[in-house]
């Protein structure tokens, strides 16, 4: 089992970079029927070339779910992480397209104690990023995580 990252843990400046994935057209396809927001810059070659861009590209918020898709492959924060309190700074800077692959970068930003004994508020600041260091979502994360169990 992947060694967990406890509030004892979450040390402000710590980064933490996920491995490579690859955006398919499968992915906006998929994201598209799960969700029914078909806009055309999505699902339309020639309506996204006439909006400006090369081809159909991702979602906003489809992005900004790899964030945590690709935080969930890093594995260590599977047992200490118990809620998502919400996003903040939310910025949409480029397109991704299909083909292009993306990583995370996570910022350990901040913590503090809550008054619930055994818990803690920290905020880590996401960045998606293509392989050429293009930044195409971030924003600041606040998550309630767990102290370290007395038995770990």
């Amino acid at each position: 089992m992947t060694p967990q990252v406890w509030y004892e843990d979450f040390v402000p400046g710590t980064i933490m970079t996920s491995a490579p994935r690859r955006i398919e057209l499968a992915d906006i396809d998929a994201y598209a029927r799960l969700t029914g927001e078909a806009h055309p810059v999505h699902m339309d070659d020639a309506f996204a070339r006439a909006a400006g861009f090369p081809g159909r590209i991702t979602h906003g918020l489809f992005n900004l779910a790899l964030i945590e898709g690709l935080k969930a492959t890093l594995g260590c924060f599977e047992r200490s992480v118990i809620a998502s309190l919400g996003w903040n700074d939310v910025k949409f800077p480029a397109p991704l397209l299909p083909g292009e692959e993306v990583h995370l970068r996570l910022e350990f930003v901040d913590r503090r104690p809550t008054r619930t004994p055994g818990r803690g508020l920290a905020t880590e600041r996401g960045f998606l990023v293509k392989a050429d260091g293009t930044v195409v979502v971030s924003g600041d994360h606040v998550i309630l995580l767990l102290n370290r169990p007395e038995d770990e």
